[in-house]
């Protein structure tokens, strides 16, 4: 497996800036940083594989209720809104435990799918 810390990892939780407007507020996650942001969706009783990363850590900010998380050998049952940081190498999953849900990713370092260990796969993945 390859090393990919070619750009930063922040070791703690990278806490989002809050701006307040007339209208309301809202909060910048990775205010001009590079990242990749991706929208998981997560079919029914369906889950990830049990993963970690080697060069990438993740936000995972909760769209929906139903999600289980496993962050290390924490279970969670996060609810709409949660923010939930994964420091690289740390083993993870997301799993609907009831309708579909989404969790918005944000990975800071270099997100390369030749990074992913699995550890347990429902699709018989390596």
């Amino acid at each position: 497996m390859s090393d990919y810390l070619t750009k930063p990892i922040p070791g703690a939780k990278v806490e989002p800036r809050a701006v307040t407007r007339p209208w309301g507020s809202f909060k910048q996650y990775a205010h001009n940083r590079e990242v990749t942001v991706s929208l998981m969706t997560v079919k029914a009783g369906q889950r990830l594989s049990l993963q970690s990363h080697t060069g990438r850590a993740e936000l995972w900010i909760v769209l929906d209720d139903g999600a289980q998380v496993q962050i290390g050998e924490q279970i969670l049952t996060p609810k709409k809104g949660a923010e939930l940081w994964i420091p690289a190498g740390e083993k993870h999953r997301l799993a609907s435990a009831g309708p579909e849900v989404r969790v918005l990713e944000v990975a800071f370092g270099n997100w390369q799918q030749d990074d992913i260990t699995r550890y347990e796969d429902d699709f018989g993945r390596a």
